[in-house]
């Protein structure tokens, strides 16, 4: 009998909170450089904890949809309709075959990204991509997790390209799919050391300017992640 029962999935939060600042934005009830309602009157007016609203608040900045500024608060962006829609992957649930698509059309992106990135990088682009990757080790060494950080690692990267486009392409489809692989594999001290490994060879084929070099770094640190989108 249990196998003729749905699964019931109860929204999370977080996500409902993103669908309604998402939805004020999209129709203009708030516009770009106007400024959202603090933190506690968010938690206050939504019912629910502080941490929820700055998760929400954490991942809207991460898009790029709204921009924290210590002191004087969260303003909107002037991002388009089109790259809001992006968030789309956090509010819906993702069939298994789109979820497989999103990470093919993730590996290609992250692929040109490392290629244009060790054509085109500055020393500037270097110092930026060293002090996300310093941060994203220390964060993940110390609790296990570091998804928030391994994206805007990698979000430095598709910047070093030069490429805009491409940059917005990876921080439309990138931040669910990494979350979703992060938060159901198994991490250790051993993956871990494993990702750290990977994630400095990129950078170091990237720094020589190397860019087949930095090709083929960024294929084989996308392996795990290529074999968890089959199963």
């Amino acid at each position: 009998m249990l196998e003729n029962l749905s699964r019931i999935e109860v929204e999370n939060p977080v996500d409902l909170i993103i669908s309604q600042i998402r939805d004020l934005i999209s129709s203009g009830k708030i516009k770009p450089g106007e400024k959202l309602p603090p933190e506690r009157k968010l938690a206050e007016h939504f019912g629910v904890s502080r941490n929820q609203v700055r998760e929400a608040i954490n991942k809207l900045q991460i898009y790029g949809i709204v921009k924290v500024q210590p002191q004087s608060g969260t303003t909107v962006t002037g991002i388009g309709i089109v790259a809001i829609e992006g968030l789309i992957t956090d509010i819906l649930r993702i069939e298994k075959t789109d979820f497989k698509s999103l990470v093919d059309t993730r590996i290609l992106l992250e692929k040109e990204a490392a290629r244009l990135a060790a054509i085109n990088r500055s020393n500037d682009d270097l110092i930026k991509m060293n002090i996300a990757l310093n941060h994203y080790e220390g964060i993940l060494l110390n609790d296990g997790f570091a998804i928030e950080e391994d994206l805007l690692f990698h979000l430095k990267i598709s910047e070093a390209s030069k490429n805009t486009v491409l940059r917005s392409l990876m921080m439309i489809i990138t931040p669910d799919i990494l979350k979703s692989f992060t938060n159901l594999k198994v991490c250790n001290e051993n993956t871990n050391k494993k990702t750290i490994d990977e994630h400095r060879h990129i950078l170091e084929m990237i720094s020589e300017k190397n860019p087949d070099g930095a090709i083929e770094a960024m294929e084989l640190h996308l392996k795990d992640v290529i074999e968890f989108s089959n199963k």
